[in-house]
């Protein structure tokens, strides 16, 4: 089971960004499908909405990692 939960671990910065990325990725094309189906100011909020959550878990992502690496005297 530690060999699967190693798979899984953010160990890097470029892994960190890495998962960044694909959480922008998942979060733009939302935000496409939010101004289609919400034209308008509604649609355009929520689209702000989406990308503003990539900045926050990033930022906690990237946080978290370096906190580990402090935690562990890296």
């Amino acid at each position: 089971m530690s060999r699967i939960k190693r798979l899984f671990t953010i160990k890097t910065k470029f892994e960190a960004f890495l998962v960044i990325y694909a959480l922008a990725l998942g979060a733009s094309e939302r935000g496409i499908v939010y101004m289609h189906q919400y034209p308008g100011a509604g649609g355009q909020l929520l689209a702000m909405a989406c990308t503003g959550a990539v900045f926050m878990a990033g930022g906690m992502i990237i946080d978290a990692l370096e906190l580990r690496r402090s935690m562990q005297g890296y």
